[in-house]
């Protein structure tokens, strides 16, 4: 008799055991199916160009977006958290398979962020977003439905609009993202006060006068921005020390940028800025949008299907610093193995470029009117060595990320001497280059702008950067910088 009530609670616990996995393995597959939503086939084009699948926007000149949901993938997030390659700590857990951040309140959070509520003509409003009565934030709980930034060039210098997506997320109990930031209600309870500006599509779009107008709607929302600040108690007890400005094109808060100087500007590189305005020790250099299709670590080319060994692809005239791209023009353009012609986003400038980073073992990143550009961060995206020929350059985060490891770092003197770059980058073996490929599959994720973010990528990294600043975490700047000599 007792063995036939054990064999009977044996079969029965099978079939618990059995019901449970079931139960487990479809409520994963409904959540990962509900985190993706589609955009609306109305807004976007779908086309397919080789493996890649890219979204275009027929009202916006046909240039090549991301989707705003990115794909969400549960078990690399947490794998993200987990991983040895994360580069700080997160303070706090996040479960991330519920749905609920339990942790992300103001005592766990890494950095709290008090948000001015500045009316939407700072912000929300110059993407032709219509406030409803007594609104002055969209509802970002619908991802899909959240107003988008333009695209083409536009896209470049959207830091500002990412960084404010991620603040007001933070307290919207259906987003699912990192806990390194969370909005705060009072200026007493924030680390640092964060100004919702979007200066850099303000500059783009309204910096040039309209009609019978004496100024451009850009410079009065910088002169309204000022008055506006300097008049607040949080700006005068702190002198604006403890604001974030966020001033990633570098021709935005062009009048401005003077009077606020002393916040924390959040740029895309110090090249047209006093160094009492702006410098390392107290402001984060933040990388660009890229503009051409991410590829994939399983799609991206080894050493072998990269025929070309040099690309450089966009303006060669240039003043200034990016003079010497005229020089490496005339040294280069003859060699079998390099492609190194003019380009621009228009038309199929951005699938030419793509194509061709993602078929090209060095990316040149030269120099031009300021010492950034946005053709870096294409070229980490497309998992093409860069080669990076600009002495001024700063580079984002790089005190906790090193670029030697998947760059190739020369000096502008160095590079246009005959012979010396094309001999130098012929010397690197396929094993060093795949090194430094492998590493860039890697580190990509942390040049990638998601709205919700995601541990360790663009957004998060930025916020990562203002809270060792407000830490005073000692600096290695440039300290593993490896430049290659003759």
């Amino acid at each position: 008799m007792s063995e036939k009530t054990s064999r009977s609670s044996r079969l029965l616990l099978s079939v618990m055991g059995f019901s449970m996995v079931s139960l487990v393995l479809s409520s994963f597959f409904l959540f990962h199916s509900v985190i993706n939503p589609l955009l609306p086939s109305s807004v976007f084009e779908l086309i397919v160009v080789g493996d890649e699948r890219v979204y275009f926007n027929p009202e916006d000149g046909g240039y090549p977006i991301e989707p705003l949901v990115a794909p969400f993938s549960p078990s690399s997030i947490k794998d993200t958290y987990e991983s040895k390659e994360n580069t700080t700590e997160f303070r706090g857990n996040v479960d991330l398979m519920s749905g609920n951040n339990p942790a992300c309140d103001k005592t766990k959070a890494r950095l709290r962020v008090y948000m001015y509520d500045l009316s939407p003509e700072f912000h929300f409003g110059l993407l032709d977003w219509k406030e409803g009565p007594n609104l002055i934030w969209p509802d970002v709980s619908n991802p899909s439905l959240v107003p988008r930034y333009p695209g083409g060039l536009n896209l470049q210098h959207s830091v500002e609009y990412w960084l404010t997506l991620d603040l007001l997320s933070s307290n919207t109990k259906e987003i699912v993202r990192p806990c390194t930031v969370i909005r705060v209600k009072t200026p007493s309870e924030a680390d640092v006060i964060f100004v919702p500006f979007f200066s850099s599509l303000s500059y783009n779009r309204h910096s040039k006068i309209d009609g019978k107008e004496k100024v451009s709607l850009d410079r009065k929302l910088q002169n309204k921005l000022v008055e506006y600040l300097t008049r607040r108690p949080e700006w005068r007890k702190s002198r604006g020390k403890d604001h974030v400005i966020v001033a990633h094109h570098p021709n935005s808060m062009l009048y401005a940028r003077k009077k606020l100087g002393s916040a924390r500007l959040v740029l895309a590189d110090f090249g047209r800025y006093a160094s009492k305005t702006a410098n390392v020790e107290k402001d984060v250099i933040a990388p660009y949008k890229h503009v051409v299709n991410t590829i994939s670590s399983n799609s991206s080319a080894p050493f072998e299907a990269r025929p070309k060994l040099i690309f450089f692809q966009g303006a060669i005239f240039r003043k200034d610093g990016g003079a010497i791209r005229q020089e490496l023009y005339y040294l280069l353009k003859d060699e079998k193995d390099v492609h190194f012609t003019f380009g621009s986003t228009q038309r199929s400038g951005v699938r030419e470029a793509s194509q061709g980073m993602g078929s090209s073992k060095f990316c040149l990143n030269v120099a031009g009117d300021t010492p950034s550009s946005n053709r870096l961060f294409d070229s980490i995206v497309s998992h093409c060595v860069p080669v990076i020929i600009s002495d001024d350059i700063e580079l984002p985060y790089e005190d906790v990320v090193d670029y030697s490891e998947f760059s190739v770092f020369v000096w502008a003197s160095d590079a246009v001497k005959e012979g010396f770059l094309l001999n130098l980058l012929r010397g690197i073996s396929r094993d060093e280059w795949t090194m430094m490929w492998e590493r860039l599959k890697q580190v990509a994720h942390h040049f990638e702008y998601r709205y919700p973010s995601q541990p360790g990528d663009a957004v998060d990294m930025i916020w990562q950067a203002i809270a060792r600043k407000e830490s005073n975490v000692p600096s290695m700047k440039h300290t593993k910088r490896q430049y290659r000599m003759p």
